[in-house]
């Protein structure tokens, strides 16, 4: 790979079906924001799966600074991964569902703040996980949320209230299944509801799975919610919208560098909510200072109850600025 040149570059890879959010706009204001600075934008369109990968990973190999995502998550995981152990810096723009690695990284919503972060020009390397040879950014999982991505990944509608429907819909039918989780030596059979391993501290839509994760910090959280009944359930569902479930007493948590999860047979499982079949026998590792990111350059602590209600009502401001001023 060439060393960067004194002339600046930046490929935004626009991903014009994810999400709900119009693109319209995108490709003028990266160019606005970034051409001052002596940064010559170029743009692609991906058209299928897999685009996003080989643009990024072309990007990489020619030495461009940057590659912006413009998408969902998984527009976003597929360029990570390309970029991964690369000089090439990932740049964010949330233009998804669910937004988790944005959101983790405090990268807000609005395309505006957002690009003011990439000009802005501080960036850091998280980690990544990685299942049987999969990454992930944010989440891995297996149980409930896992049947939830496979059914949700389905349906021709996105979006907040389609995903809540889809998880009372598999909630009345879901059976818990039993796990042997080896973490740190030692070896806990659980039958469990679901086993989420976290990079990070959210899956999106901020909805925290392991509030205390943190992607520079060389570990995984693993968070397993037991079976309970419908009671417990909406505990767990509590807490996870407040940023308290690392206190609940439905949950188990484990931090680790590796880890194995073992079930009966193999069946659904997630990486950052795209579903997909794993095996038997999930073995799970984190890769250290993996991506280079751009992210605000100071970091908000995070505040059960107080940082997710913070989130929500920039989500509210956002959604109706967009629905009134730029319908």
């Amino acid at each position: 790979m060439r060393e960067f040149m004194d002339k600046r570059e930046a490929l935004l890879i626009i991903n014009p079906i994810a999400g709900t959010r119009s693109k319209r706009g995108v490709r003028e204001a990266v160019i606005q924001s970034l051409s001052p600075l002596g940064i010559e934008v170029s743009v692609l369109e991906t058209s299928g799966a897999g685009d996003a990968a080989e643009f990024a990973a072309r990007a990489a190999a020619d030495g461009i600074e940057m590659v912006i995502s413009a998408g969902g998550d998984g527009t976003v995981n597929e360029i990570a991964d390309a970029l991964s152990h690369t000089e090439t810096t990932l740049g964010i723009l949330p233009l998804g569902s669910g937004n988790g690695l944005a959101r983790s990284l405090g990268i807000p919503q609005d395309v505006d703040a957002a690009l003011k972060i990439i000009a802005d020009g501080h960036k850091m390397k998280c980690d990544r996980g990685i299942v049987n040879r999969h990454p992930f950014y944010c989440t891995f999982g297996v149980g409930f949320d896992a049947v939830v991505s496979e059914k949700f990944a389905s349906m021709s509608r996105r979006g907040r209230i389609t995903y809540i429907r889809s998880v009372l819909r598999e909630f009345l039918n879901y059976r818990s299944q039993p796990y042997a989780i080896s973490v740190n030596g030692a070896v806990i059979t659980e039958k469990a509801l679901l086993i989420a391993v976290c990079n990070a501290s959210q899956y999106g839509n901020n909805a925290y799975i392991a509030p205390q994760a943190k992607l520079t910090d060389g570990l995984l959280d693993i968070t397993v919610v037991h079976s309970g009944s419908p009671l417990s359930a909406v505990s767990v569902g509590m807490d996870l919208l407040t940023g308290y479930l690392d206190r609940n007493t439905h949950i188990d948590t484990f931090r680790v560098s590796s880890a194995t999860i073992a079930r009966i047979k193999e069946g659904p499982a997630h990486v950052d909510g795209d579903p997909l079949t794993l095996g038997k026998q999930l073995d799970i590792v984190c890769d250290p200072t993996a991506l280079s990111v751009f992210v605000p350059e100071k970091e908000e602590e995070f505040k059960p109850f107080l940082s997710p209600i913070k989130a929500m009502l920039n989500d509210i401001r956002y959604d109706l600025r967009a629905k009134f001023l730029n319908p």
